[in-house]
């Protein structure tokens, strides 16, 4: 796979900004421990996979090389430019639509977190962090 593979809109061009700029990255490195010389590779497959799926949703995918999660795989994360950034791993080749359904549910949280509430099984246990936007200041109990 192209280590530049993103989503495409209708109209063929690379989606930027849809989401309310949330993109969800995901490592298409990531082995099987059943079978670490599998090929494709298993994180290959759900990249491609969400990259197919998220032509109908608006939003933007993107395939990386590595997310240096290798104990932890399958691995993604789901950024958010104005809000909370989450990194997941124990993903399967089949939880493309769940990594969909959390970028929605982030993309449409009016304080920048993905509310726990709706989102999918996999994003629930194979949360690993979630890390602040850039600007966020502390806050005052």
């Amino acid at each position: 796979m192209d280590i530049t593979a993103t989503s495409p809109c209708p109209d063929g061009k690379t989606q930027n900004g849809t989401a309310d700029g949330v993109v969800v990255f995901v490592c298409r490195n990531c082995r099987s421990e059943d079978d670490p010389n599998a090929d494709p590779r298993p994180g290959a497959l759900l990249s491609s996979a969400a990259i197919a799926k998220a032509q109908d949703v608006g939003i933007e995918v993107r395939s990386v090389n590595c997310l240096a999660n290798c104990k932890r795989g399958l691995s993604a994360s789901i950024r958010s430019v104005d809000g909370w950034s989450y990194i997941f791993g124990g993903l399967a080749q089949d939880d493309a639509d769940d990594l969909l359904i959390g970028a929605q549910l982030l993309a449409s949280a009016p304080d920048g977190l993905m509310p726990w509430r709706g989102r999918p099984d996999s994003l629930k246990r194979g949360m690993i962090a979630r890390t602040p936007p850039f600007d966020y200041t502390e806050e005052k109990s």
